[in-house]
């Protein structure tokens, strides 16, 4: 099977610290590369791959503020859609700009929709419902104005991680430092909580970190930058808990599903898709308040670590992924 993996060129594949996208397409390309498929990934030319890497970029334009992101992004969609008859199957990473060109070739596209940046992207996905193959990646984030093949949680390299049966006394938010992810609410429910707060995340909104989170560091209120993949496993995995009080409906959180592969809870607000990622009281805490986030930080000793990392490593492994979109694959093939 020739499978073209199409990744998004913000940031490079699989990313140095942020760019979930980027992450989920590259553990697509790597998963689908052992079982046997002839992969290409179409990335920034700085990506890393053990299929074949296809760019039109050096870097991403996050990483290289000197190029234009939509010129980029069109000569990164045309470059694979111009080749698209030398694959099987494409899997879009991409958004829904892709699909534009899928009218023009015969070569099936299966879509992965990682989220909705605003409801007026819809009728794009609308246009394409017919010959298109969405996938979810929760049940929370689909569309009712839209067919779908299937869900597919995302799925983590379980290598990455490491189970950490004895925790720190830390708490941990992890993540972008932007509203839509609760950064002040974190520093909040630590506060009332008497504990330590790790902030670990790329700066998004610059005015809201100035004016909301920066005025309360601390030694107790830490701000630590972004985290690679080593700091990262070190962080998710030695924190008493991880807090996401998030005030949008996340289509999946990536760090809640990687801190449980490490053994350690989450206490989420109850918002997207985190119903499905945590299971009450058994791997963290869903709470719709700050006031009961901090009973949830109270009643964490009550959670099995161990349950947290069995949890996550039977639903969100990247086996599990790759294997789902492999049965996808054969299944749009079949037809």
């Amino acid at each position: 099977m020739k499978v073209a993996v199409l990744a998004p060129v913000a940031w490079r594949t699989p990313p140095r610290h942020y760019g979930p996208w980027e992450q989920i397409a590259s553990n697509i390309a790597e998963g689908m590369v052992k079982l046997g498929a002839e992969v290409t990934l179409f990335a920034t030319g700085d990506s890393i791959t053990t299929g074949t890497l296809d760019a039109i970029c050096v870097a991403g334009y996050e990483e290289d503020r000197a190029q234009d992101a939509k010129v980029l992004e069109c000569l990164h969609i045309s470059n694979l859609m111009e080749k698209a008859g030398q694959f099987d199957i494409i899997h879009n990473n991409f958004d829904f700009l892709p699909l534009t060109y899928s009218g023009l070739t015969k070569t099936p596209v299966i879509t992965t929709i990682h989220g909705f940046s605003s409801p007026k992207i819809v009728p794009v996905y609308k246009k394409y419902n017919s010959r298109g193959h969405y996938v979810s990646i929760s049940n929370a984030d689909r569309s009712p104005e839209l067919d779908y093949l299937a869900t597919v949680y995302n799925g983590i390299d379980t290598r990455d991680f490491n189970f950490y049966e004895q925790p720190d006394d830390y708490l941990l938010y992890f993540g972008r430092i932007h509203p839509d992810k609760g950064t002040a609410e974190a520093i909040e429910i630590a506060k009332k909580s008497k504990r330590k707060l790790l902030i670990a995340g790329i700066v998004q909104d610059a005015n809201y970190f100035k004016e909301k989170i920066e005025p309360q560091l601390s030694a107790d209120i830490e701000y630590i930058g972004h985290a690679g993949p080593e700091k990262r496993r070190d962080l998710l995995g030695k924190a008493y808990a991880l807090l996401h009080p998030i005030s949008f409906n996340e289509p999946f959180g990536l760090s809640v599903a990687e801190a449980m592969l490490c053994g350690t809870p989450v206490i989420a607000f109850n918002r997207g898709s985190m119903r499905e990622l945590i299971k009450d009281r058994q791997t963290g805490f869903l709470v719709d308040t700050v006031d009961e986030a901090v009973e949830a930080v109270a009643a964490v000793g009550e959670i099995k670590r161990i349950d947290c990392y069995n949890w996550a490593n039977a639903q969100f492994s990247s086996e599990k992924m790759v294997s789902d979109y492999w049965e996808l694959y054969k299944r749009i093939l079949a037809k």
